[in-house]
């Protein structure tokens, strides 16, 4: 029988109360910035899951309720250290200063997010969308700059189903026999696509899983902004101090859909989701902002604007662009494009008209 799960660490209650000796050292306008960052991401979200619908991008995944877990963990990045996210983490590169459109583009299939003229200046990668295959990378990457003595460390993002793949366990064995600089942040959400949490593992919790390789395993709030950012903080100082990796395991949920080509409603009921939403990230923060630095509804609402206004600016840059033109697909492949391909190419419109 499996060991009940211990409580998580947390700064700011879900009724809103804070233990003020567990606030991390943060100005007010960097606590600002990550409600900021969180309304961004939530708004541009409901706005991507909505071009989705229209046929105005591709597949997407939503991230609705792991906001601050993403917020929070890229927050506390140096601008040396390598950020490893995986494809729900839109929040991830706002918070890494990557603009709205450049998220937008890629998920129109026209970029990656990498700036390829400046190779030796890359620190946040591209999504990886096979699941856990980025682990590795990220150790390895990190253990490159420990060697060179630069002063970073690697922190990679994955779901609670990369716990399951080989790549989780030999980037974690690896990491905890050559000491690397690595975080390993895992974004609990409880649903693997359909599999849930206990069907993924035995083990109390996820975050026990760094004592088999030898090093130290988290728990932490993955809706509360602070316990987020002070987790990783410290996870990524210990590192670059040389004490080598950390697991952490934010506890959160996905409240939307894996993506927009799943329905959840086949395999979780409403009280699940409902009981979550009672836990909303957005909302722990704003309380938190209202207790401790006077965050008014004025406040709110021009937050709100702001994100609104940017969010739709970001959708008609990208979409007044050139773009790509169709061949591009079927194009880069093949020295001689075979005969599969250009009978594909026939099928496709040139110029399809998207109703707005």
């Amino acid at each position: 029988m499996a060991i009940q799960a211990p409580d998580v660490t947390r700064v700011v209650e879900p009724d809103g109360t804070v233990d003020e000796r567990t606030v991390p050292d943060l100005t007010e306008s960097a606590a600002t910035d990550l409600y900021r960052l969180q309304v961004l991401a939530r708004t541009f979200d409901e706005k991507a899951v909505k071009l989705h619908r229209q046929g105005r991008i591709g597949t997407y995944a939503p991230l609705q309720g792991q906001e601050a877990a993403q917020v929070g963990a890229a927050f506390a990045l140096s601008a040396d250290d390598y950020c490893f996210p995986t494809y729900r983490d839109h929040a991830m590169y706002l918070t890494r200063g990557l603009e709205l459109e450049d998220v937008l583009v890629y998920l129109l299939g026209e970029g990656n997010y990498v700036d390829r003229e400046d190779p030796e200046g890359l620190r946040t990668f591209p999504p990886t969308i096979p699941i856990a295959t980025q682990l590795p990378h990220a150790v390895g990457t990190s253990m490159a700059a420990d060697y060179r003595g630069d002063d970073c460390a690697s922190l990679v993002s994955f779901g609670d189903g990369a716990t399951s793949e080989g790549d989780f366990h030999e980037g974690m064995n690896v990491a905890g026999v050559f000491d690397a600089p690595t975080v390993f942040f895992c974004q609990n959400n409880q649903w693997a696509i359909s599999v849930p949490r206990e069907r993924q593992t035995a083990s109390a919790t996820i975050a026990q899983k760094a004592d088999a390789y030898g090093f130290e395993g988290v728990r932490v709030d993955g809706n509360d902004v602070l316990a987020v950012y002070g987790a990783v903080r410290d996870a990524l100082d210990a590192a670059k101090a040389g004490e080598g990796p950390r697991l952490i395991e934010a506890v959160t949920y996905r409240r939307g859909a894996h993506t927009t080509t799943d329905d959840p409603s086949k395999y979780r009921d409403d009280d699940e989701v409902e009981e979550w939403q009672r836990r909303d990230p957005l909302e722990r923060t704003r309380d938190y902002l209202e207790a401790a630095h006077d965050w008014s509804d004025d406040d709110e609402r021009e937050l709100r604007e702001w994100a609104d206004d940017r969010v739709a600016e970001a959708v008609v840059n990208v979409e007044d662009r050139t773009g790509t033109d169709v061949d591009d697909i079927f194009e880069h492949v093949y020295a001689r494009t075979p005969e599969t391909l250009r009978r594909q190419r026939r099928r496709v419109v040139d110029e399809p008209e998207v109703d707005r």
